[in-house]
């Protein structure tokens, strides 16, 4: 579904991800660790086409969409989940679900609809008529998802998802994110922590200043949970020095994610 080749991305002349190679099955989950400053929001931002590719490529589904601006690639069926959920603080959740339906071209015989995602989460049922505002963060998130589906994605990226949740909540999103592949989704999810990750992936890639550290299987880091640790802490140390090496070209910082 999704395929990386010789990845390189970065922010107004500066480079946060290195040749970055990735791959991803179609119908699975795919999860991103690393410390702030890794790369995932990159990452995440550069398959769907918010920051610019400098060289390699992005393929989705077979497809070359690495010079596709971010609504065309929306179209080829990658969805974004941003993290923070941006929802809109005075729109009722009813009508961020008409205004993202309504938003795209719908395709015969689209899976999701308004109805659809309610079903889905049907918190969002209950809570149609409240405003943005009114929505704890995990109804938020909820309605981020929501509103990305209704997309109609084939990829659906998630940046850090459970980010400020209790705990509860981020169990609720954990088993949300591994029932969308039995509907036919791919997933690909920035998480700041291992256990996360473990939780909802089937692979897991440790990222460190924009370059692969390591790719696990979930089960690998079940078994032998010091395998994160080990490499997320040769990802600290080798990232210092890059961020040295960028400091003293006098390059841009890299991104918090």
């Amino acid at each position: 579904m999704l395929n990386l080749s010789s990845l390189t991305s970065g922010y107004d002349g500066g480079t946060v991800l290195h040749g970055l190679d990735l791959e991803i099955p179609d119908g699975s989950v795919h999860a991103v660790v690393g410390h702030n400053g890794a790369g995932k929001t990159t990452l995440i931002h550069t398959v769907a086409g918010l920051v610019p590719t400098s060289s390699g490529r992005v393929s989705v589904a077979g497809s070359d969409v690495t010079r596709l601006p971010a609504h065309r690639r929306a179209r080829a069926g990658v969805g974004l989940v941003p993290q923070g959920r941006r929802v809109f603080p005075g729109l009722t959740v009813q009508e961020h679900l008409t205004l993202a339906a309504g938003g795209r071209r719908r395709r015969a015989g689209a899976q999701w609809t308004p109805d659809s995602v309610k079903e889905l989460l049907p918190r969002l049922a209950e809570r149609a008529g409240h405003r943005g505002r009114q929505l704890s963060g995990g109804e938020q998130q909820m309605l981020a998802i929501a509103r990305a589906l209704l997309g109609q994605p084939r990829l659906l990226l998630l940046d850090e998802p459970t980010e400020g949740l209790a705990p509860l909540i981020v169990q609720d999103i954990a088993d949300l994110i591994k029932t969308l592949p039995e509907r036919g989704l791919t997933i690909l999810v920035a998480a700041p922590r291992p256990a996360f990750a473990v939780e909802v992936a089937e692979r897991v890639t440790i990222l460190v200043a924009g370059r692969v550290a390591e790719e696990f299987s979930a089960k690998e880091l079940r078994d032998q949970p010091e395998l994160a640790a080990e490499a997320m802490g040769h990802a600290t140390a080798e990232g210092e020095l890059v961020a040295s090496a960028v400091s003293s070209n006098n390059s841009p910082a890299l991104d918090a994610g």
